[in-house]
């Protein structure tokens, strides 16, 4: 695969200045928006599933086209845990997605820094970041179509310097077609094997739904809760019961947070959660999360622009209180309609 050089200019706007990352998809550079001075932003670039060589140009077209119909799509996207995406061309036979730069440091090198100091990440910052993820993928699920990630896992989840988590990379997302029992996308991928459910491995000539997301939430938890990414599905399917308790690794780890993970991370989709809301209920409580009502109050001008992740770490740190007083609200609500 060729990289680009630092300097490069792509659409005579975005200037190349650093690799990010590079898979067998693609790679991801770090850019300098000529027209809006000072913006930086990230450029996907994505390799064709096809070459010249092996397809016609009608299914060159084809994948263009199709390629042109997703990228706007998640331009249309607009979530505080989600990069933005601003911009999508081809150049060649490549496509290019343009979208917000996130800086700071991904879950995976804060769980390495964690792990060379002896220790687990804690379990109430590691259900914050769920709660924070499981919004973000609920919003996902319920546009029309519905959008799935594909590539949910440590490195794909950046911490900004404000405290909030985004989930990135775009480059494998799917939409999920009304007329067709199969997902279909031009930007696909297979995953990451441990973060990948086993009805992935087959790519688009297996069977994906919104259940295929979970599993790859929940691995991703298993492994910053427990030090370790899960034992493969492929692995699991050939030898049944080899996935090591979370507890085990790490007994800390609540009795409720395994139960939720493991049935996230059942073999077949049938036995998992059915979307984000449902995964959500299991891992944190059927309540709608905080950031949400705060949202929704703010649009119809309820109340006032807020700090959502603050608002959000008061509510962790005093829900034993929060709880005791809604107790005692219904108490006295019984003792008031008493005859």
């Amino acid at each position: 695969m060729h990289i680009l050089e630092p300097g490069t200019v792509l659409r005579k706007r975005y200037e190349i200045l650093e690799l990010v990352g590079q898979g067998g998809m693609g790679a991801v550079y770090k850019t300098n928006d000529l027209r809006l001075e000072g913006r930086v932003c990230a450029v996907k670039e994505i390799m064709p599933l096809l070459t010249v060589e092996t397809a016609t140009e009608e299914q060159l077209d084809q994948l263009a086209e199709q390629f042109r119909t997703e990228a706007s799509v998640l331009a249309r996207l607009d979530h505080p845990n989600l990069p933005k995406v601003s911009d999508y061309f081809s150049l060649g036979r490549k496509e290019y997605l343009v979208m917000d730069f996130v800086g700071g440091r991904d879950l995976q090198e804060m769980l390495q820094e964690a792990r060379r100091k002896g220790e687990f990440l804690p379990e109430e910052q590691v259900l914050a970041w769920a709660d924070q993820l499981l919004d973000a993928i609920s919003y996902l699920q319920e546009q029309d179509p519905p959008v799935m990630h594909r590539d949910i896992k440590p490195s794909n989840i950046k911490m900004t310097p404000r405290g909030s988590i985004k989930l990135v990379d775009f480059g494998l997302v799917k939409i999920l077609q009304p007329d067709e029992t199969r997902t279909v996308t031009v930007v696909q991928g297979r995953g990451t094997v441990a973060y990948t459910p086993l009805e992935q491995y087959g790519g688009d000539t297996g069977f994906t739904d919104l259940r295929s997301d979970i599993y790859s939430l929940c691995a991703t938890l298993y492994h910053l809760l427990g030090g370790e990414p899960p034992v493969d599905a492929k692995q699991r399917f050939l030898q049944p019961g080899c996935l090591t308790g979370l507890r085990e690794l790490n007994p800390a780890v609540s009795p409720r947070a395994e139960r939720a993970i493991f049935q996230g991370m059942a073999m077949h989709p049938n036995e998992r959660p059915a979307n984000a809301e449902e995964m959500r209920e299991l891992l944190l409580g059927s309540a709608m999360p905080l950031n949400r009502i705060l949202l929704q109050q703010q649009s119809l001008g309820l109340v006032q622009a807020v700090d959502v992740q603050a608002w959000n770490k008061i509510f962790r740190q005093n829900r034993v209180l929060v709880g005791v007083v809604f107790g005692l609200l219904a108490l006295a609500t019984l003792i008031s309609i008493a005859p």
